[in-house]
């Protein structure tokens, strides 16, 4: 009788483990898919891509909800563990990296706290220099990197690598050959034959020489990265539009050119005196 009822109890919680396991599967895999999904967007998005081919820009809000359905899943993947009865993570382990479990824990987790850390932080460009919080912000590739690593080392220990290599790897191509564009040389990409060379070369301007400002008021955003770059020229009002000088003083054209390259809408036009 006892022995029946040892059995019975046992049966339950390997249900129940089971269950919690496949539904932190489903998460993780969800996690992995907006992942991928993510960084697709924001690389479509920063190079104009998106405004190019359908005529309309890209709304920084899409890219923005996916990375938090990103981190919603990749949360619920980590949350499972806590209910498991078989205990592999509890605590702060599912947050603080190499407090328990295996490596293959420790790469998700930290793939977890720093793409927690940009998205918190995405909505505080303008208390950074834009510099700096760019930097913050491409520090999201080597999460992806983590996070991926972790999904591999995970299918590998669960025995499903075969379903990673099929539906993973697919999913994983768009995400890696986009990065790859994104960051590889232009020289590079011209001898691969992926872009025309024979383009015209930027107009340098003199520096020393005034210069006129202008802002395409459609390309336009309102992010805020002029105003960090350069103050004394950009301002954003209350009520939510940009003003600008159009004649500043040539003591700060290095800033209004920084206030130009900082711009990821590149809606700051500048016209001078050309070197």
């Amino acid at each position: 009788m006892f022995a029946s009822a040892d059995v019975v109890l046992a049966a339950a919680i390997d249900a129940h483990d089971t269950g919690v396991r496949k539904m932190a599967a489903v998460s993780g895999r969800l996690a992995y898919f907006f992942l991928c999904l993510t960084l697709c967007w924001g690389v479509l998005t920063a190079t104009g891509w998106v405004r190019r081919v359908t005529g309309h820009q890209a709304l920084r809000g899409g890219h923005v909800m996916l990375a938090a359905a990103t981190l919603t899943a990749a949360g619920t993947h980590a949350m499972a563990f806590l209910f498991l009865d078989e205990r592999v993570l509890g605590g702060l382990q599912i947050v603080v990296p190499f407090l328990g479990g295996e490596f293959r824990h420790a790469l998700g987790i930290i793939a977890f706290d720093l793409l927690a850390v940009i998205f918190v932080t995405a909505g505080m460009h303008r208390f950074f220099r834009y510099r700096n919080w760019l930097r913050l912000h491409q520090s999201a590739y080597a999460a992806i990197v983590l996070g991926v690593a972790h999904s591999w080392f995970g299918a590998w220990a669960n025995s499903d690598i075969d379903v990673m290599w099929l539906a993973g790897i697919t999913v994983a191509m768009p995400p890696l050959a986009l990065t790859f564009l994104r960051v590889a040389p232009p020289r590079l990409l011209v001898r691969l034959g992926l872009i025309d060379g024979e383009t015209v070369p930027a107009k340098r301007l003199d520096k020393a020489a005034p210069m006129r400002v202008s802002v395409d008021n459609q390309r336009c955003h309102r992010y805020g990265f002029c105003q960090t770059e350069a103050p004394e020229v950009f301002k954003l009002r209350e009520d939510g539009r940009l003003q600008y000088r159009q004649l500043p003083e040539v003591a700060v054209n290095q800033a209004v050119r920084s206030a130009a390259r900082a711009c990821p809408m590149r809606a700051i036009q500048l016209q001078g005196t050309e070197k």
